[in-house]
C-alpha cells in the first residue's frame, strides 16, 4: 500500500470514528453548556473553567468538583470524591489494554487521555482484530472537541445569561448514560446489574445516604457478577448429567 492510499485510509477511519460518536456528542453538548456556566456561577475565571475541559475532560467529575469548590469543601476530599466518580475509568482501561497495551507509546498515551463512557461505548465491544487506533482517535478526538466547544458556549452564555444551570439542562447528564447504557443490555446478567444500579441508587439517594451511588455501582457489580455465576454453574451442571446419562 502506498503513501496516499495509506492516508486516505487513516482519513476514512478518522471520519468513521467521528461519525460512530456523534449522536453521543449531540447529546453531551447540554451538559457542556451546562458544566461551562455552573464554572462561571461559582466565581472561576473563563480561563480556570476552560481548562476543567480541556485538562480534566471529565463532566460528572467536572460537575461534583465544581459544586464542592463552591460549598468550599477541602482538597483532599475533592480529590478522593473524584477519585471514585473516575475510578470506572479503571476499568475501561483493563477492559481496552489487550487492544492498546501493544500500540506504542504516542497512541497510548492520546488513547488512553481521550477514553471516556462514550469513547469506550463506541470502542469498547471491538475485538483486538476489530480495533484501529485512528478510527478511535477520530471518535475521541472530536468527542473531545464539541466537549470544549459546548463548555466554551456555556462559559460565554454563563456571563450573559444568569442561572443557565436552572434551564434543566441537567436531564442531559441522565440521557448520555442511558443512551450509554441501554445497548450493552445483551443478556440477563448485565440486566440484574443495571436494574439493581437502577433502584439502589434512587433508594439510597431518597434515604439520604452518603456515597449512594458508589454504594450502588458496588451492588450492581457483585449481582451482576453472582448472576453470571449462577448461569456458569448451571450451565456446567446441565452439561455434567448429560454426560452423565450418555455413559
Amino acid at each position: 500500500m502506498d503513501i496516499s492510499s495509506q492516508s486516505i485510509s487513516r482519513t476514512h477511519l478518522l471520519w468513521r470514528g467521528m461519525l460512530a460518536i456523534s449522536p453521543l456528542s449531540f447529546a453531551v453538548i447540554p451538559w457542556g453548556l451546562l458544566a461551562g456556566s455552573y464554572a462561571i456561577d461559582i466565581g472561576l475565571t473563563p480561563i480556570e473553567a476552560q481548562a476543567l475541559s480541556a485538562i480534566l475532560f471529565a463532566g460528572a467529575a467536572q460537575l461534583v468538583a465544581t459544586g464542592m469548590f463552591d460549598a468550599q469543601v477541602g482538597l483532599w476530599t475533592m480529590l478522593l470524591t473524584t477519585f471514585f466518580i473516575t475510578s470506572r475509568h479503571f476499568l475501561y482501561s483493563v477492559s481496552m489494554r489487550e487492544k492498546i497495551s501493544p500500540l506504542p507509546l504516542r497512541w497510548r498515551l492520546p488513547l488512553g487521555f481521550l477514553l471516556t463512557d462514550e469513547l469506550f461505548a463506541v470502542c469498547g465491544h471491538q475485538s483486538k482484530k476489530e480495533f484501529e487506533p485512528w478510527y478511535a482517535l477520530g471518535a475521541g478526538l472530536s468527542f473531545y472537541l464539541v466537549w470544549n466547544l459546548a463548555s466554551l458556549v456555556g462559559i460565554v452564555a454563563g456571563r450573559q445569561i444568569p442561572n443557565l444551570d436552572q434551564w434543566g439542562l441537567e436531564f442531559a447528564v441522565a440521557a448520555t448514560f442511558i443512551a450509554i447504557v441501554i445497548p450493552t443490555i445483551k443478556n440477563i446478567p448485565i440486566l440484574v446489574a443495571v436494574v439493581v444500579a437502577l433502584v439502589a441508587s434512587v433508594l439510597l439517594s431518597y434515604w439520604q445516604i452518603e456515597g449512594s451511588l458508589i454504594i450502588a455501582s458496588l451492588l450492581a457489580m457483585v449481582a451482576g457478577y453472582l448472576c453470571e455465576k449462577a448461569g456458569m454453574d448451571n450451565s456446567s451442571s446441565s452439561q455434567t448429567l448429560k454426560s452423565e446419562e450418555g455413559a
